[in-house]
């Protein structure tokens, strides 16, 4: 077989880290010479920092983004016989979460062109047992949440957002957390901002939230072993904020290299069949995902393999068909056919910030290689997509 000429992995964590090293190490050396694991000045400086970066008051770090979700969830009241709106399309956690919680996730569809939940088909869901709505800036795109704010005000419905994949991203230069509300992150190492592990936390301007949050983090417990109510323990540790600290100021650049490769890649499918992400203007997509729509995604995925290119597919099962939900009586296929339409068209190509020009163009040659001998054809609703651009 002859060598691959340029192998391009689905995402490169190593580059990052030996563009860090020296600063990385010597954070990581500091919390082992101080020997605070736990809470501590480092995670003050973080959640501080963080806060401030995405324009809230408080933010309360947390073990994992599920934890994040569930415990705003825990805070905003929701628990057995409440409602929540959650995307058909999107990770098991933005629902696993709302479970966690006690509540019951509501699946809605999704438009085709954004892959956000759909605004009218939201509203057709509400019940009187409807109680929260959690709308997922999915793949790095910036949702638009003013229907959903009119819907939550006419239905007295909490918003609980879900930002696990778009740090940084921003609405008329207001980053997501800026509006106060409960807002959800991850830390995912291959998060746009990423730890060495695990970790998340929740942004809110409320001051009460904030102390529900963080009595709910700690065993529901305010002063040790004082325990005012059954909590959590999710702790986001001292270890992961200080790498955390040396990532964020780089945030800004790295959004921007991604949006930059992802331009590049969709000059390059552009009039083809394959269906490159609407690019919004200014800094409303991230790209932590560069998702593409392909009628022969699987052929397509097994040519880019054979290139030496990783793709991924984010998500193969829409959340109301995953076997944990069909076992509680989730809806069955049919009944949301635009997320699972997508779920055999979709193919998450690589991005990251350190993406060199030789990987991108490799990545755009072999994609136009794949067209010219392939020619698949446009997805059934790609005429209703191009209406909704308009």
């Amino acid at each position: 077989m002859a060598e691959i000429p340029t192998r391009v992995p689905f995402v490169d964590l190593k580059a990052q880290y030996s563009y860090l090293r020296d600063e990385v190490n010597a954070a990581i050396l500091d919390v082992l010479e101080t020997a605070c694991f736990i809470g501590g000045p480092i995670l003050e400086r973080f959640e501080q920092a963080f806060a401030a970066y995405v324009g809230a008051k408080y933010c309360v770090g947390v073990a994992n983004g599920t934890d994040a979700i569930s415990l705003a969830a825990r805070v905003a009241g929701l628990g057995p016989g409440d409602e929540v709106l959650v995307p058909a399309n999107s990770f098991f956690a933005s629902a696993e979460a709302i479970s966690n919680a006690g509540a019951t996730p509501v699946f809605v569809d999704v438009d085709p062109l954004t892959f956000h939940m759909d605004p009218g088909l939201a509203a057709e869901a509400v019940t009187e047992r409807t109680k929260a709505i959690v709308p997922v800036h999915l793949y790095g795109r910036v949702m638009n949440l003013k229907p959903f704010e009119k819907l939550a005000e006419k239905h007295d419905l909490v918003i609980i957002e879900d930002c696990a994949q778009a740090h940084g991203a921003a609405i008329d230069d207001d980053p997501i957390g800026a509006s106060g509300r409960l807002t959800c992150f991850s830390f995912y190492p291959a998060k746009n901002l990423g730890a060495y592990g695990d970790g998340g936390a929740v942004t809110t301007s409320d001051p009460e939230l904030m102390k529900r949050l963080r009595i709910l983090r700690e065993h529901g417990s305010p002063a040790r072993y004082a325990h005012s109510t059954v909590g959590w323990n999710s702790r986001l540790d001292s270890l992961q904020a200080a790498v955390l600290l040396v990532k964020l100021p780089y945030l800004h650049g790295w959004n921007t290299s991604r949006r930059e490769h992802a331009r590049e890649i969709s000059a390059a499918l552009e009039g083809s069949p394959i269906i490159a992400p609407v690019m919004p203007e200014r800094d409303q997509h991230v790209f932590h995902l560069f998702v593409v729509r392909c009628t022969q995604r699987d052929e397509l995925k097994h040519f880019l393999h054979m290139a030496g290119i990783e793709t991924g597919i984010h998500y193969p099962v829409p959340l109301h068909l995953t076997e944990a939900y069909q076992a509680l009586g989730a809806p069955r296929r049919g009944s949301k056919p635009i997320a699972e339409t997508l779920a055999s068209e979709i193919l998450s190509l690589p991005m990251y910030a350190e993406m060199s020009d030789r990987q991108i163009f490799y990545v755009t040659d072999t994609l136009r290689a794949f067209i010219k001998q392939r020619r698949p054809s446009l997805p059934a609703d790609f005429a209703l997509s191009e209406t909704l651009v308009k």
